[in-house]
């Protein structure tokens, strides 16, 4: 029996619920998986399930997400009744609730979206209100993250990941073969001539290399930051998987560098591995000492080549200002711009009243809400421009911005 065109829509439906569910498959990947399934067994699942995983997954993260999707579309027709009566009467029992996998919540997701309905030739036309209102989209973008439904923070969080942070280059201290460069090499000059029987055909002349500078961001974790901390998690995912040298510690009432776990891709796995070493979430706050910890251990470390650090806390610490105006400006005279994003400030009668505040305000270059889409997109303009010179007073800076 000729089976080829129903198999190879069915390749095709199978690759579109791989897309839908965050795998990276086009058309190359597609095609290859049908001339791949003319290649083996097909009634041996085993095979057929390796062979399109071969040429259908490129990251060793991704065959989680391909297993689960392979398990839900390549199966018996009646399975899927079969399997909503056992479901049934397995939540009609009392079992302790187990986590399901990363990618199987984002699977079933996929395979359960409606498809979008196409318009035909015989449809009327959409009526479209013409009324001068604020769209869904701009009010998402000033809502406070805290006041979001589960909804709008999933929309959010989907923002959030498509935001990119430039930084400014700098000059490094390593050179890179440049034939225009305005330096003389005259060590490998010297090494290409002896390919010429000493003969100096050519002067090979270097440039100095420019490579963006360390990204170093310490989030607070506490009661009263958790909510925005959730959030920014995404924003910090997408940044470290978009750029090299980002260095991100979490603190509350000890420091930890969860820098290794949000490398992985895929973001369920990198926040469900950043839960499991991080025992102080939505704890106290000890600022003071989280940021001796980092001077500590951490600063000769990661604080090289003009690094820029981005200090997320409201500032609200349960030891008051002990040592912590000590710690900051050594933190300060370490990096070359350290910028404090504050979830406080998004109030308009905001004042640093506490000790906390007033002990950190005088070593900060910059002090900026972090509230909304709005405060991040104006963060990653702010790190796009070049560093102004240090010196300002940020409690100027401050009170132009609340004016």
């Amino acid at each position: 029996m000729n089976n080829g065109p129903t198999l190879a829509a069915n390749v095709m439906h199978f690759a579109r619920l791989l897309r839908r569910a965050g795998l990276p498959v086009g058309p190359a990947e597609t095609l290859a998986a049908q001339e791949a399934l003319t290649r083996i067994d097909l009634g041996s699942r085993t095979e057929t399930r390796t062979a399109l995983r071969a040429v259908m997954t490129h990251r060793h993260e991704h065959a989680e997400a391909f297993d689960q999707a392979f398990a839900l579309f390549w199966r018996d027709p009646t399975a899927a009744e079969q399997a909503a009566a056992m479901a049934l009467l397995e939540a009609q029992k009392e079992k302790k609730l187990e986590r399901p996998p990363p990618a199987s919540r984002r699977v079933a997701e996929a395979f359960h979206q409606k498809r979008e309905h196409r318009p035909t030739a015989q449809d009327d036309p959409p009526v479209q209100d013409a009324v001068l209102t604020v769209s869904d989209q701009e009010r998402l973008q000033r809502m406070d993250f805290e006041a979001m439904s589960a909804d709008e923070i999933a929309i959010a969080k989907r923002e959030i990941r498509r935001l990119t942070l430039p930084l400014d280059l700098r000059r490094t201290r390593r050179l890179r073969p440049d034939p225009r460069g305005p330096a003389t090499d005259l060590r490998r000059t010297i090494r290409n001539s002896l390919r010429q029987g000493g003969e100096i055909l050519e002067i090979a002349r270097s440039r100095r290399q420019t490579r963006p500078p360390p990204l170093v961001v310490l989030c607070d974790i506490s009661g009263s930051m958790s909510r925005y901390a959730q959030i920014l998690l995404h924003f910090l995912h997408a940044v470290t998987n978009d750029r090299d040298r980002v260095h991100v510690f979490l603190f509350g009432t000890r420091l930890t560098n969860i820098t290794r776990q949000l490398r992985h891709r895929d973001p369920e796995v990198a926040f469900q591995t950043v839960s499991h070493i991080v025992p102080d979430w939505s704890g106290g706050t000890r600022i003071g000492e989280a940021l001796a910890t980092f001077n500590r251990r951490w600063a000769k470390r990661v604080l090289g080549q003009g690094a820029v650090v981005l200090l997320i806390t409201d500032g609200l610490d349960r030891d008051g200002a002990a040592h912590l105006a000590d710690n900051m400006d050594r933190l300060h005279r370490s990096c070359r711009r350290l910028i404090w994003l504050n979830p406080l400030l998004r109030w308009s009668g905001f004042e640093p009243k506490s000790q906390g505040i007033r002990a950190m305000l005088p070593h900060v270059d910059d002090f900026r809400p972090v509230h909304n889409l709005d405060s991040l997109r104006a963060l990653v303009d702010l790190l796009s421009k070049p560093a102004p010179a240090r010196g300002l007073a940020p409690l100027a800076g401050y009170e132009r911005m609340a004016a």
